[in-house]
């Protein structure tokens, strides 16, 4: 298994990596929100580019990173989102909620 993690590089970028599971979720989500908290920058982009599994937690994880940069009055975009969390997110239905830049 890979370890992932979730980190500021640059300012106002998240980098997520790894594998999305019901083991990382927990720890990702309370770090990415914090980062969120913490960072200056009124717009933030998560790049997804390095995820190399995810399970529907991976979605659920960004969801929770879209509410909190909204209750932080910050935009959030996802870049580089990998075809299975694509995949999960077209059959849940939530491709118009997640704010995909290519």
């Amino acid at each position: 298994m890979s370890q992932a993690s979730i980190r500021e590089a640059p300012p106002g970028e998240l980098h997520l990596e790894g594998v999305l599971d019901y083991r990382s979720g927990p720890a990702l989500r309370e770090e990415g929100g914090r980062l969120i908290a913490a960072g200056s920058a009124a717009a933030w982009v998560v790049d997804c580019s390095a995820v190399e599994k995810s399970s529907s937690v991976g979605l659920a994880l960004l969801l929770a990173l879209l509410r909190d940069a909204q209750a932080q009055h910050k935009d959030l975009t996802l870049r580089g989102l990998p075809e299975d969390m694509r995949q999960i997110a077209d059959v849940c239905g939530l491709t118009e909620l997640l704010p995909l830049v290519e």
